[in-house]
């Protein structure tokens, strides 16, 4: 499969001066079939060690003597390890965090030999002040799921793909192959992103098969929130995740995920669930200047899953039917289309940044709420997504009169259109922006469509 983020480590390794890695992403999101691909793809000799399973070899590097702990370390294995020719990956390094601070002595002692370091639980050990990160002296790349195009490269679907980026910049696209688009949106809506489940799909097209490795990865998940056990009961972390899903496009309200436990003990479980990556929080912005996080309301958050293939299969989606978006992708009031949108738009981020999502609402008089709130490049940009192909939209008119912003984004069922919107408010004050409008499987072609189509007329 081919994945996007492969090129960013492709261009690392060529790199004469690369720093050592860490991959921080969700656990099942591609983080060890990517740098196995690595090697494969380089001609390099992978030396995979888990620290999870095999924590002991970590002692081979409780020293600062970078050739002998990687001498040894290659005895230990069996192997014989080529600083120069070879690839050393230290999965599930966060099993022992005291190997974070070996990372700076390898890159600096035997630069001649690249290193990649992952972990699903990385985060938790980052966060902890015992053990020291060498500032300066690693590198970082974050993996999401797959995206949308990425799953129509996969699917055999590219030259749908490159017809939808071609799209943005000539303005059309073909009635058939925007209902062929929307087909996939939905299929991709409940099989998902995560690699395992896309090559199984790919492969096979069954229904079964997708459902059980899905509810096997959920219960992966799951399993994990067992070694958060002296942080936060594991049925507590289960409960959040699992009213997630059921606040999708909604305000995450605490005390409808348990009216029994505080608000500390449910707000300390979606914390360490946003840590894990399995949940990504949506925070609310002010939004009355950059950066979108210097001013907003901590009271107020709204919440996303991993991955939306998981998302359906807890919400009950469990089969397909293409010919019946309104069955299968809406039933939860437009809850998924939020969850795909955000989804997206943190892969809009370069690999070595982190996407921050966020959302506006208003604070007292009349309600108002924006689903997005985009930073791109030095401006903001409001995002409307819709479950459907119409929708009002009220609050995202008063928003651009409030905040005297010219460029708006929608996302609905659709094809990509461009409009100049001279109006008045419900309240009579008098607005005038560019909303760019894309169907929802284009998400990822919105910074092109924004660059492109970004200055209203007049």
């Amino acid at each position: 499969m081919r994945r996007l983020v492969s090129e960013y480590l492709t261009d690392w390794l060529g790199q004469p001066a690369r720093k050592p890695m860490i991959l921080r992403g969700a656990r099942q999101v591609g983080k060890t079939w990517l740098v196995r691909e690595l090697a494969r793809s380089s001609g390099r000799a992978l030396v995979e060690v888990n620290l999870e399973r095999r924590p002991e070899l970590a002692d081979h590097f409780a020293g600062n003597a970078a050739r002998r702990a990687i001498a040894d370390l290659g005895i230990d294995l069996g192997v014989q390890i080529r600083p120069e020719s070879a690839l050393l990956f230290l999965d599930e390094i966060q099993a022992t965090p005291q190997m974070l601070g070996a990372l700076r002595w390898l890159g600096e002692d035997v630069p001649e030999l690249p290193v990649i370091a992952a972990g699903s639980l990385l985060d938790f050990a980052l966060r902890e002040p015992a053990f020291s990160v060498p500032v300066g002296r690693i590198t970082y790349c974050h993996v999401e799921p797959m995206s949308f195009y990425e799953f129509l490269d996969a699917c055999g679907q590219a030259g749908l793909h490159t017809v939808l980026r071609e799209s943005v910049g000539k303005g059309e696209l073909g009635s058939r192959l925007h209902a062929r688009a929307l087909e996939l949106f939905a299929e991709f809506c409940l099989v998902g992103g995560l690699p395992e489940v896309v090559a199984d799909w790919t492969e096979h097209r069954d229904d079964d098969r997708r459902l059980r490795l899905q509810r096997d990865l959920l219960a992966t998940y799951r399993d994990d929130f067992n070694k958060y056990r002296d942080r936060i009961p594991a049925d507590l972390l289960r409960r959040v995740m699992d009213s997630t899903v059921r606040q999708l496009g909604k305000r995450f309200i605490y005390s409808q995920v348990d009216a029994d436990s505080s608000h500390r003990e449910l707000k300390k479980a979606a914390e360490l669930l946003f840590l894990a990556r399995v949940c990504h929080p949506i925070e609310h912005t002010a939004a009355n200047g950059l950066p979108l996080g210097a001013e907003g309301n901590p009271r107020l958050l709204k919440s996303i899953l991993v991955d939306v293939g998981l998302a359906s299969v807890q919400l009950g989606l469990s089969r397909l039917r293409f010919r019946d978006l309104n069955e299968v992708v809406w039933s939860n009031r437009g809850g998924l289309a939020e969850q795909f949108v955000g989804q997206h738009l943190r892969c809009l981020a370069r690999p070595y940044e982190e996407r921050r999502l966020f959302f506006w609402q208003r604070a007292g008089g009349r309600p108002g709420e924006i689903d997005y709130v985009l930073q791109e490049g030095g401006r903001i940009v409001p995002i409307e997504v819709k479950a459907g192909a119409s929708g009002a939209m009220k609050s995202l008119h008063a928003f651009m009169q409030e905040k005297e912003l010219k460029l708006a984004a929608r996302f609905d069922t659709k094809p990509p259109s461009i409009q100049d919107m001279k109006l008045r408010t419900t309240t009579g004050e008098e607005v005038g922006y560019r909303l760019t409008s894309l169907p929802l499987y284009m998400v990822e072609s919105l910074p092109l469509a924004l660059l492109r189509h970004g200055t209203p007329a007049g």
